[in-house]
């Protein structure tokens, strides 16, 4: 997978995406990722990206061409089209099933955004979807798209250690993710669950599956609702 960000502050994307788990999977060639400054694009000397808007209101409005001029080095480099995503408030509420689907394709550029927006003429010429994080207003799309890459570049083949360190999760399998533990057996008078120190492991995926379906029920009944549903 090949992710491209275009942004106008590409080390605030490097600071996260290249430590912990996305950057040593970068670093071992398993995904690939170039955060992009869209001021580069520009052919102002004074590398302006954004002027006021028409009708008038408060703030700047990031102009078409610089960000046009970015996508389409992006396109020339990678000889096609890749996927295109507009980290935007109104765009579909990204999920599980949107991160999977994101995962299996070939080729992602993120837009991120500032001030009062995007020109929405580039936006209707090469975005394919627009994406939100949730139902809240951020200063820019670079948390957002970062969410979005740690989310799927984490199901690439080869970044985590194996397929179940994602698939028995929180959210994927449609359930929160049971209680984990770990020594001391005992801390501060509460013990570890006595079903998880007898090897049988049968018994404690019974278990495991149980808890996860009660913690969705107390604590996501929407979840839950969609779970009893799919069964």
């Amino acid at each position: 997978m090949h992710i491209e960000i275009m942004t106008l502050f590409p080390e605030m994307c490097e600071a996260v995406l290249g430590e912990s788990i996305i950057g040593r999977a970068r670093r071992a060639e398993k995904i690939s990722l170039h955060c992009r400054q869209i001021r580069e694009y520009t052919h102002d000397k004074h590398r302006r990206v954004d002027d006021t808007p028409y009708g008038g209101g408060m703030g700047m409005v990031m102009q078409c061409d610089p960000i046009y001029n970015c996508y389409k080095a992006v396109c020339d480099e990678l000889g096609t089209k890749p996927h295109t995503i507009y980290m935007s408030p109104k765009g579909r509420i990204f999920d599980q099933q949107k991160a999977v689907e994101l995962s299996q394709t070939e080729n992602i550029l993120i837009i991120c955004g500032h001030y009062e927006g995007v020109d929405q003429r580039v936006l209707d010429k090469i975005v394919d979807e627009e994406i939100s994080i949730g139902d809240y207003v951020l200063t820019g799309g670079e948390l957002p798209a970062m969410v979005l890459v740690d989310s799927v570049a984490r199901m690439c083949p080869g970044v985590l250690s194996d397929e179940l360190c994602f698939t028995d999760e929180s959210i994927y399998s449609g359930l929160l993710e049971y209680p984990q533990y770990t020594r001391p057996e005992v801390w501060e008078g509460e013990a570890v669950p006595p079903v998880l120190l007898t090897g049988h492991h049968k018994n404690i995926q019974e278990w495991r599956t149980q808890q996860s379906i009660e913690l969705t029920r107390i604590k996501r009944p929407d979840l839950y609702e969609k779970y009893i549903r799919s069964k």
